[in-house]
């Protein structure tokens, strides 16, 4: 019998003992046979780390000097680690015991494939759709991600509807699965998103590079969601709409980002405005504080543009929008999307 590929499970931490000491018994019990646990610590300030090394001396521990993120912390954790596969994991993420091995015999299988996801349920409604990626992440013509089993706000229950193994745009950084050598080619997570939406990016890095990314059903874990910013989060508005901005001009082709970016100013606008008839005065000015961002850096992020030899995988790519959708067209379930406008 060959060899099972060495996986690291790598759980970034900052201020987490709740998290870890709720979430890392089921961790811990994972079943696959050829595997490290590793906690990368952000330099956090409770004692989480003494948590771990006094319940769970077999884990290794790599901390941090400052907190980076979850793209600058990531980036600095896995430059110390060896592993054939990486497994990106929230440290609010509930697991099965056999969670590991379906999305590494899909990966064995699928060679072509750089990174997957599983199904990602609800902690809290083990029955529905876990808002950060679900059964997997899409991506509409003006950028907006969306998910299979999440559009927007609205969450569906899951009766097995999205069963099948598939490639999909994104997967959700809550539990990646990705190739040690893949994350090394794509220079990892662009540490200047700091956090939301990185996994995005990365994503179209390596489909610009040529590879698919995976969705694998038969893996099942359970996330809480919002265990570093919540959804009413004025820092979560402004670096979902920053780094959304700057993910466009990155991977989009140099016209079409021009174009699609004047448009989505104007999508951002309207939030802006809804925000502000809403009484969210903060959520209004964090928009208005991505804009100026975004422009303050173009020359920067213009930079971080890549030429790829390789023919972009688009697979995951929807050609309408989401927003007009599922406002105007009442179109709240991926099954209502017409599959013919899907790349």
């Amino acid at each position: 019998m060959s060899k099972l590929p060495k996986v690291a499970v790598v759980i970034l931490n900052w201020n987490g003992r709740f998290f870890l000491e709720k979430f890392l018994p089921s961790v811990y019990n994972s079943s696959y046979p050829n595997i490290e646990f590793v906690i990368g610590d952000n330099a956090s300030d409770d004692d989480s780390i003494l948590f771990v090394k006094q319940y769970y001396p077999t884990i290794t521990i790599l901390e941090n000097e400052k907190n980076y993120g979850f793209a600058g912390g990531y980036n600095k954790i896995l430059e110390r680690v060896d592993a054939d596969y990486y497994v990106l994991l929230n440290s609010d993420v509930e697991v099965s015991q056999n969670w590991i091995e379906p999305v590494i015999a899909y990966l064995e299988r699928n060679p072509g494939i750089a990174a997957a996801q599983p199904k990602i349920l609800s902690f809290h409604n083990k029955e529905k759709f876990e808002h950060a990626g679900a059964a997997g992440g899409y991506l509409d013509y003006f950028g907006f991600p969306f998910c299979r089993g999440r559009i927007l706000h609205e969450v569906e229950e899951d009766y097995e509807q999205y069963n099948q193994e598939s490639e999909i745009f994104w997967a959700s950084g809550a539990a990646l699965f990705i190739r040690e050598k893949a994350w090394k080619e794509a220079n990892g997570l662009d540490e200047d998103f700091f956090a939301h939406m990185e996994e995005i990016d990365l994503c179209w890095r390596l489909k610009k590079m040529g590879y698919g990314i995976g969705y694998c059903p038969t893996s099942v874990v359970y996330h809480v969601g919002g265990g570093t910013l919540n959804a009413s989060n004025p820092k979560k508005t402004y670096l979902n709409f920053r780094n959304n901005l700057v993910m466009l001009q990155k991977n989009l082709p140099l016209g079409k980002a021009i174009w699609i970016i004047f448009l989505r100013l104007w999508f951002d606008l309207a939030a802006l405005m809804k925000f502000l008839i809403d009484r969210k005065p903060k959520d209004a000015w964090a928009i208005s504080r991505a804009h100026q961002y975004f422009f303050l850096n173009i020359f920067k992020n213009a930079r971080k543009r890549k030429k790829y030899t390789a023919i972009e995988n688009q697979t995951g790519q929807y050609n309408n929008s989401i927003i007009i959708d599922f406002y105007t067209n009442n179109k709240h379930k991926f099954s209502q999307l017409n599959p013919k406008d899907f790349k």
